[in-house]
């Protein structure tokens, strides 16, 4: 016997043995066990999905005779050993027609076919139609087609099917109950390759049935036509190398040895991975579309775990390297791949566009984060409150001691800011030279001047305050209660003001809106000057020395150095990191991240300070080691480690130290300007409004 090839030996004979197309079996399953039958039914689809092979089941459905001639006999389970099932089967059933449109396209040929249809059927119950790629017929042949298509005869089913829907006229369309059938994804061809391959004693690699699943391209047909030359070309056997070679295609596990390299931010073996696969002589067009393709399903797997397309069989190695990234990397990288393959065609070749891309991609990923990044999965988890990326330093990344990580080519510190030495660095990779322009400050950090170290060591140095006593007191001498200051006047302060005129309510329609503006500015200087004059008058009597029991002398000595406390064992605590955090002279990412912190202990060797987490991702070794220094600088000398946590809530931070008092001056400000009589005699008057956005603090408040 002649050898029957595996996509006719293999093609179902039943409803229940179709791959696939669940919802058109459904409703021709529910419509033949109800009754409910239409006189015309329309298969659309790619090719090798399954039209014809569900038109013979359709149409051995409404012949078997298995369960008698009559109309009761029609079944959604054919018997398949009945003369009508079988000569079905083997193509001699006379009652069923098929037509092949695509060489039967003329009017005549139509007109011949439809001479036929009011005759009974010779030898079933139904006379069935099956008219294959219907769309090539003529104009004319669907014209002759339309009476006897939607009004045929009781005993007359017309099936028919295409590739092409689109070419159909809608005359026809509405005639016929339409049934779209699905492409098969790889899943599902890779399970059926692997259930016939098993039941014919073949032996298999499932990587290779996920490369005939990619290949097959939502076709059955060409996957199981795939499979026999695949066992011809590997003499019985179906082997990844030789399915690989047999199709010429880009072996997958390449493109994620690619994106290992750069979840390693590892120069060096992206440009030997490269070289390997230039031995192949791929298309390296096409290695930086899979790139993109696979960055692609790493961003939905940081999202979405579950909606992660397991086309190549890898769902859980991609799902792996989408917690090595940070989802600001898989963005970038993407746009990168994106725009470098646009560019690809002024390149001077291929790979040089490719080397160049994925290059590009390390040179300007983000400087001062750790790496590799440890991503929980999913980002927008319902428990995913913390930052995206892990410390650095943690148990699953060990740092080397110039704090980068082992195997990742040397980050770039950032630019340092005018008071912060430089300190001593490495010499950077080739790899990565090619880094972005610095990004300027925050706009909160550009409005403060820069602060005199000699000062801030000064308060860094004063170990409390009388201002901090109550906070903080002290263990030594019980100090009498701070004398509460007088009370401050209400802006109507005549004595520190310049006399202005008085107003007549009288005259009010003759005053223009240009004096009442200028009145009112002037007033609102006087006001401002006065408090921060009145403010400078508190602050002196907050600093006065703290009043003491008689049985304790007075401390009157001025405050020791900075070195001279450090020598003398005195320890850090967290009101000496607020008073005197401006001495440090930081700048940019590492300012920030100090000024995150808050001192959680301090043993004389070892300063922990506590990270506020939303801050996690910005705590890289190098800002650690600039703090350090910074801390050395004014004799603080310690072994620093920056540990992220939640925060005390009775314990302020730098930056929201200087935030209170920033927004305690503005309201303060906004306060004296609503009491401005000037400024509500123009609200009454012409219904103006003061815009407290726009209102700032006579002086600027410490920055953090």
């Amino acid at each position: 016997m002649s050898y029957q090839v595996l996509a006719r030996k293999w093609r179902p004979r039943t409803f229940h043995e179709l791959v696939g197309q669940e919802h058109v079996q459904r409703a021709l399953v529910n419509a033949l066990d109800q009754g409910r039958l239409h006189h015309a039914y329309l298969f659309t689809g790619t090719r090798g999905v399954g039209k014809t092979t569900l038109a013979r089941i359709l149409a051995k459905c409404l012949n078997c005779t298995a369960k008698g001639y009559g109309d009761e006999g029609i079944t959604s389970t054919p018997c398949g050993q009945c003369d009508s099932c079988r000569a079905i089967d083997e193509g001699r059933f006379v009652d069923l027609i098929e037509v092949d449109a695509a060489s039967r396209t003329k009017v005549e040929d139509t007109r011949e076919l439809l001479d036929n249809v009011q005759y009974a059927p010779t030898q079933g119950r139904y006379k069935v139609y099956l008219i294959d790629e219907v769309h090539m017929l003529s104009t004319s042949s669907f014209n002759a087609l339309l009476k006897t298509l939607e009004e045929p005869p009781p005993h007359v089913k017309f099936l028919l099917a295409t590739t092409d829907p689109q070419k159909l006229p809608a005359t026809v369309l509405s005639r016929c109950l339409q049934f779209t059938l699905k492409n098969m994804p790889p899943e599902r061809i890779v399970t059926h390759l692997a259930k016939v391959l098993e039941a014919e004693g073949i032996g298999f690699e499932e990587s290779a049935l996920w490369l005939l699943g990619r290949a097959a391209d939502g076709s059955m047909r060409d996957a199981m036509s795939l499979t026999d030359q695949a066992i011809a070309f590997g003499q019985g056997q179906v082997r990844h190398a030789d399915v690989a070679a047999m199709l010429g295609t880009l072996d997958h596990r390449h493109v994620l040895a690619l994106v290992e390299a750069l979840a390693d931010v590892d120069a060096p073996r992206l440009l030997a991975e490269i070289a390997q696969l230039a031995e192949q002589g791929p298309d390296f067009a096409a290695v930086l579309d899979d790139l993109s393709a696979v960055l692609h399903r790493l961003a939905v797997a940081q999202m979405v775990p579950a909606a992660v397309d397991n086309g190549h069989g890898d769902r859980e190695t991609v799902l792996a390297l989408a917690s090595r990234f940070t989802a600001e990397d898989v963005q970038l990288y993407y746009q990168i791949g994106i725009q470098g393959r646009g560019d690809m065609a002024h390149a001077p070749d291929l790979r040089t566009a490719l080397e160049m891309t994925l290059l590009r991609m390390l040179a300007f990923r983000p400087q001062g984060v750790p790496q590799p990044a440890k991503t929980p999965l999913p980002l927008r988890g319902a428990d995913s409150g913390g930052s995206s990326a892990a410390p650095a330093g943690s148990a699953d990344e060990p740092a080397s001691p110039e704090g980068e990580s082992t195997g990742a080519t040397p980050r770039h510190p950032e630019p340092q800011s005018a008071s912060e030495p430089a300190p001593a660095m490495s010499s950077p990779s080739p790899a990565a030279e090619a880094v972005r322009p610095p990004e300027p400050p925050p706009p909160w950090e550009e409005e403060a001047p820069e602060p005199s170290l000699d000062s801030a060591a000064q308060a860094m140095a004063e170990p409390e305050s009388a201002a901090e006593a109550a906070v903080a007191p002290r263990p030594e001498p019980v100090p009498e209660p701070v004398p509460e200051p007088e009370p401050v006047p209400e802006p109507e302060r005549a004595h520190t003001l310049a006399p202005e005129p008085a107003y007549e309510p009288s005259a009010a329609a003759a005053v223009t809106v240009a004096e009442y503006a200028s009145r009112a500015v002037a007033h609102t200087e006087a006001v401002q000057t006065e408090a921060a004059q009145t403010e400078e008058s508190d602050l002196a009597v907050l600093d006065e020395p703290e009043p003491v029991v008689a049985a304790a002398p007075v401390d009157t000595a001025e405050p020791r150095p900075v070195e001279e406390q450090a020598a003398d064992g005195e320890l850090l605590s967290h009101d000496r990191w607020l008073l005197g955090f401006d001495a440090l002279g930081l700048g940019g990412l590492t300012r920030n991240l100090a000024a995150h912190c808050v001192v959680e202990a301090d043993d004389g060797r070892r300063l922990t300070l506590r990270l506020d987490p939303s801050q996690e991702a910005m705590n890289a070794e190098i800002h650690v080691r600039r703090v350090q220094e910074a801390l050395a600088g004014i004799g603080i000398v310690r072994q620093l480690a920056i540990v992220p946590g939640p925060l005390p809530t009775d314990i302020e931070t730098p930056r929201q130290r200087a935030d209170r008092i920033t927004a305690e001056r503005h309201a303060e400000a906004v306060a004296a300007l609503h009491r401005d009589p000037h400024v509500r005699q123009l609200q009454e008057t012409f219904g103006a409004r003061l815009i407290e956005s726009s209102v700032k603090p006579a002086e600027a408040a410490p920055r953090a």
